[in-house]
């Protein structure tokens, strides 16, 4: 079995792939295209799922204690009343843990920090990673690089993680007839704020039509915000901040607050792609794709990342003491495919009857309907997607 890996793109899949891996036993290089990691990025909510692949890799302790629980809070109309509460703390009996609102960067820094020092390169351009053909099946993964800042990357792998992104451009080699992301028909802008704001909740949304503003507390009191919106790709705004301003206008409290505790410096703006056509593999030879490269999926569920962190987790156990790499592969590809597009599918679906609904007969229609949804039924549709059980090894139980 070789034991060299070569994971292209260092976000919150790849770090975790190459944690994982090196967990049990492989020789690990991360390379990431950016030519400085800058940490930029708002918040994110980890689900049960996710936290529990972090557990595996370690790491769930210090992402509790950097996160804040999200117990309080829920779903709101444009005027402030409920349409749906959550309920945290059943969440914490059911599945162990609630959700958890981080800082992105933050979350960047503690799995950087599990890697070992020199593990990651920046400013490193993958071209090609050429599987092994038909002649030599157990042959390495040839690398090619543009224009690398030295001659110490290496040129040949045994395994090669491709988790470069939505637009990656690994999946377009390996697969060129695939249709690739397509525009969600959303595009999101979001901050954490430049100072702390009193919130009463700890994780709201709010649907308007067409429209969703939502935040996340974090435990040092700040907040992060997003504001999703229907919209053509590639509209941007001169002034992000006064845009929102006026578009969410009489808006319940405290979506005036976020937005004058944001600089407008600090807005990011991105129009929501997804992979809406799914891969018909994860695999081409011994290159493996893993997060947005493989699944790209809208953010209507707060799964991508979980998604990403399952895949990595997976991956490693997959390859844990089997002497084949092809057969470890296969297994990957078995397990995630269909758990990644189910998620992908049931995430799409969310927003097209959550943010993107704008039919001013239809939103009243949903509101009511959610009204009178049991509290029950709403935590099992959580559930069905954040109750996962990562695989145990030896490598991951110590045992």
């Amino acid at each position: 079995m070789g034991h060299t890996a070569v994971v292209v793109g260092a976000g919150i899949g790849g770090l975790a792939a190459a944690i994982g891996l090196r967990r049990v036993g492989w020789e690990v290089r991360v390379v990431e295209r950016a030519p400085a990691l800058a940490d930029a990025g708002a918040g994110i909510s980890l689900a049960a799922n996710g936290i529990r692949a972090l557990d595996t890799l370690g790491l769930g302790t210090a992402v509790r204690a950097a996160g804040r629980g999200q117990y309080t809070g829920g779903t709101r109309t444009p005027r402030g009343s409920w349409l749906a509460r959550m309920d945290g703390a059943a969440l914490e009996r059911a599945l162990g843990s609630p959700i958890v609102g981080i800082p992105r960067a933050e979350l960047h820094r503690l799995l950087r920090a599990a890697l070992p020092p020199g593990a990651l390169r920046t400013g490193v351009t993958v071209t090609a990673a050429t599987p092994p053909g038909p002649g030599r099946p157990d042959g390495p993964v040839r690398l090619a690089y543009a224009a690398p800042p030295d001659g110490d990357l290496p040129l040949e792998a045994d395994l090669v993680v491709a988790a470069d992104g939505v637009g990656s451009r690994l999946r377009r080699a390996l697969f060129p007839h695939h249709p690739g992301p397509a525009y969600s028909g959303s595009t999101v802008l979001r901050a954490i704020t430049a100072r702390p704001v009193d919130l009463r909740t700890d994780f709201e949304i709010t649907w308007g039509r067409g429209a969703e503003f939502g935040h996340i507390a974090f435990a040092d009191g700040r907040a992060e915000w997003h504001a999703v919106l229907n919209s053509p790709a590639g509209v941007r705004h001169a002034d992000p901040l006064g845009a929102l301003r006026r578009r969410f206008a009489g808006w319940h409290a405290p979506v005036p607050e976020l937005l004058a505790a944001t600089r407008g410096q600090d807005v990011l703006h991105h129009d929501i792609a997804e992979l809406a056509t799914p891969l018909p593999s994860f695999v081409s030879g011994r290159v493996v794709l893993l997060g947005d490269a493989a699944h790209a999926m809208t953010p209507n569920l707060g799964q991508g990342a979980c998604q990403a962190l399952e895949d990595a987790v997976v991956l490693a156990a997959a390859l844990d003491g089997e002497p084949e790499v092809a057969t470890a592969l296969v297994r990957y590809d078995a397990e995630r495919r269909p758990r990644a597009a189910a998620v992908a599918a049931a995430a799409r679906g969310a927003g097209r009857m959550g943010q993107q609904l704008a039919h001013p007969l239809a939103v009243p229609l949903r509101n009511t309907l959610l009204r009178l949804t049991p509290s029950g039924v709403a935590l099992r549709m959580i559930l069905r997607h954040a109750d996962w059980t990562p695989p145990l090894t030896r490598a991951f139980t110590g045992e």
